[in-house]
Parts: structure tokens; sequence; C-alpha cells
């Protein structure tokens, strides 16, 4: 009888990508980091167990928004008081803080769970090409299309 197999979160072996956001599309971009961050890729993925990789993004400066989104799309957040929602365009959230962008694309493509919570800390976005994650070697990785 053959059983399926099951991924246990001290058995997987974990690598750094290094995606560069220059001239790629925010969707496009997100649902790949997404699926990198979840360990779609590996054939020993798990729904339940993280099995993802680590994800360093750079050039979030440089992303690339289609249409007119970048006068009509809008990033709402609230202080929790009352009157206090706050509402950025995106084309002054790519000047202030770029960064915040890619990550709130990529959380919203994570399951909506303690495990999306935690996979979500294996995103490091930059503005800039500079990263201090040299140390753990990340290696380049091509986006499809």
């Amino acid at each position: 009888m053959r059983t399926t197999y099951m991924a246990k979160p001290n058995e997987v072996e974990r690598k750094w990508h290094l995606v560069d956001a220059d001239g790629k599309t925010l969707g496009r971009l997100a649902s790949e980091v997404a699926a990198l961050i979840r360990g779609k890729h590996k054939p020993e993925f798990t729904p339940h167990v993280d099995t993802g990789d680590f994800v360093v993004v750079i050039n979030a400066e440089k992303i690339v928004l289609t249409g007119k989104k970048w006068q009509q799309k809008n990033y709402y957040r609230h202080s929790g008081y009352m009157g206090g929602l706050k509402v950025t365009p995106a084309h002054v959230m790519v000047q202030t803080k770029p960064e915040r962008m890619i990550e709130i694309a990529v959380k919203g493509m994570l399951p909506k769970n303690k495990l999306g919570n935690a996979l979500h800390t294996k995103l490091k976005v930059y503005a800039g090409s500079e990263h201090p994650h040299a140390a753990q070697n990340p290696q380049p990785y091509e986006l499809r299309g």
C-alpha cells in the first residue's frame, strides 16, 4: 500500500532566492514570489507545513504597473480611531515606500492563517539594489515571462 508523503518541518531544506523587480509587473512578480515562499516549486510541498524558501526582492522602486493603475490604485490603512482612514495612491507609494507595495501584494497571495503569517517573515524587500543578505548567498531567480 502506498502512502502520501508529508514533509516534516525539521526535514525541509531552505534556499535563498534573489529576485530583481526592475521592469517587472507587480502582480506577476508577487504571484511567483508567493509560490516560492510557500514552497510550491518543490516536489515535497505540503499545504499545512512551511516548506518554502527565503526570497530577497531588490529594486522595488522600479516596479511596473499596467494601464492607469498609477493614478487609480489606492492603498488603505486605518489608525484605529474614528476618521483615521489614510489613503495613499500608487504613484505616491512608489516614491515613499516602494517596499510596502510588494509586501502587500505578496501577503495577499499567502494563506490567511498562522502559517501565512509565518511565511510572510521569509520575504525581504529592498528599494535599491543593495541588500544585507550577502552572507546567505542568495541565488538569482529568473521569473517566468
